[in-house]
């Protein structure tokens, strides 16, 4: 079989409000975040050269205030029909309750009547799927999904919870159910945290393209699939504009609120690190006993302006920071790695770094005055 690649996606939610932000986060910047990640999922796949696109539904985050909702979503995919990618997507839940959808035509789209097989053009594909008819569909789709296509790489397109209990239950089926169609991958959506329920035949969540709250933290995408023969690799590429983070702060031990804050600051830096430059949305908590709590308890609107000045300082030059020699590059760098560091080194290393600022700060006030 020659090699092929293409990717999984699904849970666009196109314009979908991100809920939880504070009123002063830039709304302007924010407000077309799942259109941002779904035109940078179009051109990864340009940029690829993936054969095809798999979107397992929830293509849209319910009703529309109006057509151009439905018009964006046109445009890109027409992006991948002039880059010869094929698309394959089929409705969800969320899909179902618009009314307009079915008044737009979208490429590749299943019915959502019965299942079907689909044979792409140009790789040894089959694809089999069917869309959702209502917002809550209960039966058991998978089971009368056809039989595999002989000679061909057969991929099973279904939006399921398939035994998640973090959604709806929609769809519901088993790993074994699905195990039984006899595909090579099942292209799943519907669950939004990325998750690989099986390798063999492969079953897989690749989770929402853009976070749209708090709970729904972390690096958020599609999922690359090389097919080479009968090898089968996955990689997680993300896509998101905006990522969300809660952030858990140790404070135990901290003599005051400058002390504290530093603790949050280092944090911060380290987030920053592991955000691969995107904008953060940040819930910060403070806990463990401490002196400062009686500061901080006393004037929470305060403090919540104290965190606020902390994240929207001018950012370190971390990078100059790790190439530095000595005990801060170190650090900077040992700090930059996944494993955990102790906690009592983190607070000894807020207060390098805080007295590093204080004194840049202090070096390029006397250079203006100068």
């Amino acid at each position: 079989m020659p090699g092929f690649a293409f990717l999984h996606a699904a849970d666009l939610h196109l314009d979908s409000p991100l809920r939880g932000l504070d009123a002063a986060a830039p709304a302007e910047r924010i407000r077309d975040a799942s259109r941002q990640a779904l035109a940078n999922l179009v051109t990864l796949a340009e940029e690829r050269q993936v054969a095809f696109v798999l979107l397992a539904g929830d293509l849209y985050d319910g009703d529309w205030k109006d057509w151009r909702t439905g018009q964006f979503l046109a445009q890109q995919l027409a992006r991948l029909t002039r880059a010869g990618i094929e698309v394959v997507a089929i409705s969800g839940n969320h899909d179902a309750e618009q009314v307009l959808t079915k008044k737009l035509s979208i490429p590749g789209m299943l019915r959502a009547a019965r299942p079907e097989t689909r044979r792409l053009r140009d790789v040894p594909v089959a694809v089999h799927g069917q869309s959702f008819a209502t917002p809550a569909v209960t039966d058991n789709l998978a089971l009368a999904y056809p039989e595999p296509v002989d000679g061909l790489f057969n991929i099973g397109l279904l939006h399921t919870a398939c035994g998640s209990t973090a959604h709806d239950n929609y769809a519901p089926c088993s790993v074994a159910d699905l195990a039984r169609r006899g595909y090579d991958y099942w292209a799943l959506g519907h669950v939004h945290t990325r998750s690989v329920l099986s390798e063999d035949p492969w079953v897989v969540f690749p989770g929402n393209i853009q976070g749209r709250h708090v709970k729904e933290e972390g690096s958020k995408g599609a999922t690359l699939v090389t097919v080479d023969g009968r090898r089968v690799l996955l990689e997680h590429q993300a896509l998101d504009v905006l990522r969300w983070l809660r952030l858990d702060v140790d404070a135990t031990g901290a003599a005051g609120t400058e002390a504290a804050l530093n603790r949050v600051r280092l944090a911060l830096d380290q987030a920053v690190l592991q955000a691969e430059e995107r904008m953060l949305a940040v819930r910060v908590t403070l806990r463990g006993d401490c002196p400062a709590h009686a500061d901080l308890a006393r004037s929470p609107d305060a403090i919540l302006q104290e965190v606020r000045a902390v994240a929207t300082r001018p950012m370190l030059d971390l990078a100059a920071m790790r190439a530095q020699p000595g005990a801060v590059g170190a650090l900077m760098k040992a700090l930059s790695q996944p494993a955990p560091v102790d906690a009592g080194l983190q607070n000894f290393v807020a207060d390098q770094l805080q007295h590093t600022h204080l004194a840049e700060e202090s070096r390029l006030k006397g250079q203006l005055h100068a």
